[in-house]
């Protein structure tokens, strides 16, 4: 059975980033990985240097259309997961299908249903499925994703990222979402402040670390290089990976010191 890890939290704080390094961790370790984006903005293609041709947003306007014609001899059910198969964008080892927005007027209750069914088929192909999620939790709530194994927030190193974290999950408790372990992550930070220490402890959520500011990402976008073709030298991708290695270990009892323990160490 695959693991689904979605990245979510508030928007700009570099969550794109993070699920493109983090499939990059993922697809070193071997096993096919299936890489969703979940974002209107459509970045991580770029991030993992895809080109996709159509996404889910398109599928579903067509599908919703007043002009659809379906061959005979099909269902509706059964054309639709076939325009969804036509649109996973392969790569080796990876393979990434885009969300996007669909344009359309109308309910799309019934094909998000058969998406879900999609998406939950699909994922049995996998080791892991890892989801970028946009900003806020609107895919989440809408359960677009059956189930999520590992949910990790995002926050830049402020107040008001960290208080984001703590509305979001605040609203997970609220809709009862069904999530097995929930991690928080600062990004572009060396260290927490002391002043938001307090604010990270109080959160029900096992913190994992910080990510440093790294020139070398800056310089992949500018560049508009894929992250894959980080070094390994990179302060990113060395924190990245013990991030990673925290996840699977499952540390969710340890306290905020005996978490950054495990970080600095990379058990």
């Amino acid at each position: 059975m695959s693991q689904v890890l979605a990245v979510a939290g508030k928007g700009g704080t570099g969550k794109t980033t993070l699920a493109a390094m983090l499939i990059h961790a993922l697809s070193q370790e071997g096993g096919p990985i299936l890489a969703v984006d979940a974002d209107a903005n459509s970045n991580l293609p770029a991030s993992l240097g895809l080109k996709p041709e159509k996404t889910i947003g398109h599928v579903l306007e067509k599908f919703m259309g007043s002009k659809l014609s379906i061959p005979q001899g099909i269902s509706k059910q059964a054309y639709l997961e076939l325009q969804l198969h036509q649109i996973v964008v392969e790569a080796k080892g990876l393979d990434l299908i885009v969300m996007g927005r669909a344009e359309g007027e109308g309910c799309y209750c019934a094909p998000n249903a058969v998406l879900r069914d999609f998406l939950e088929k699909l994922s049995d192909n996998y080791s892991w499925v890892v989801i970028d999620n946009e900003a806020g939790m609107e895919h989440l709530s809408r359960r677009t994703a059956s189930r999520i194994d590992i949910l990790i927030l995002v926050s830049n190193p402020t107040v008001k990222g960290v208080r984001t974290v703590k509305n979001l999950l605040a609203l997970i408790e609220e809709l009862k979402l069904p999530i097995r372990q929930k991690y928080l992550v600062i990004n572009r930070a060396e260290s927490l402040d002391p002043r938001l220490n307090s604010m990270v402890e109080s959160l029900p959520i096992t913190y994992l670390g910080c990510i440093p500011e790294d020139n070398a990402i800056i310089s992949a976008d500018i560049e508009e290089k894929p992250l894959f073709e980080l070094t390994e030298d990179s302060p990113a991708v060395q924190a990245v990976k013990k991030i990673l290695t925290a996840i699977k270990q499952g540390e969710k009892s340890l306290s905020l010191e005996e978490t950054n323990q495990v970080i600095a160490e990379g058990r």
